[in-house]
């Protein structure tokens, strides 16, 4: 009897955290809303990433409080203050933008242009200058001119969550990006045995606890005039890097182990 109490008041908790992390996203968002119109846009876009990191890093302290939720990214501090970069990591769940924005607060990441819609993430990118990914042409250019302002840019070369370990398949923009931008790419690895927040875990399933995510920087790669070769050498790199996670992360056997 005390058990299944225990897991309950487990499953509350861990909402409960997210549901903060929205509420955080939602008050920046409205105080973003109406500082866009009126800063410039230098000063939006440093204001505009910097919050953003900070909310984040202060979500992980609070999920790092309740033992729930732990985080190990020391090594992205190395990153902080590094201009002209792309950074470039695996994809085994949704808090992975959470984790690699809070330790670099000047970075912009790639989202797809319905969420600049959405009053939980919209006012805020608009505010930092994210990457719109509605058009493959003028995502480059925009992540291009960002990179020249020594920006830094974070990006999934899967383009989703990862469905099969240890690795998906890669895009070709980033190493596009990195050519045009003549930047180098910093590869990170996301390591975790948990399928929280993964593709194919439900929200109502408690996972086993704590959940932990390590960051670790991997390889650095120079642009290369070929970028469809440096892609593949990048893919390649990441599927003998990623440490293979339980199957529980591979999609088939995510369906498997929660199915009645």
């Amino acid at each position: 009897m005390l058990r299944p109490l225990l897991a309950s008041l487990a499953w509350v908790a861990l909402q409960l955290q997210l549901l903060l992390l929205g509420a955080m996203s939602l008050v920046w968002n409205a105080v973003a809303l109406l500082l866009y119109p009126v800063l410039p846009r230098a000063t939006g876009l440093r204001l505009g990433r910097a919050m953003i990191a900070r909310g984040y890093a202060a979500f992980w302290f609070i999920a790092r409080c309740s033992g729930m939720l732990r985080l190990n990214a020391e090594a992205m501090d190395r990153l902080r203050d590094e201009g002209g970069i792309i950074v470039a990591a695996n994809h085994p769940s949704l808090l992975d933008a959470v984790m690699l924005v809070a330790h670099l607060p000047k970075s912009a990441c790639v989202m797809k242009a319905s969420l600049r819609h959405n009053p939980f993430l919209g006012p805020g990118a608009r505010l930092a200058r994210y990457i719109r990914n509605d058009s493959a042409r003028r995502m480059v250019a925009q992540a291009v001119a960002d990179l020249r302002e020594g920006g830094q840019l974070v990006l999934f070369p899967e383009g989703t969550r990862t469905t099969h370990s240890p690795i998906g398949p890669f895009g070709a923009a980033f190493t596009v990006i990195a050519k045009r931008a003549n930047v180098p790419i910093q590869t990170v690895f996301i390591d975790t045995d948990s399928p929280y927040l993964g593709k194919g875990w439900p929200l109502w399933r408690l996972p086993p606890l704590p959940i932990v995510f390590t960051v670790r920087l991997g390889q650095r790669f120079l642009p290369s005039s070929d970028h469809q070769q440096l892609q593949r050498e990048i893919h390649a790199y990441f599927a003998q890097g990623v440490h293979r996670p339980a199957q529980s992360l591979d999609l088939p056997a995510v369906r498997e182990a929660w199915r009645p």
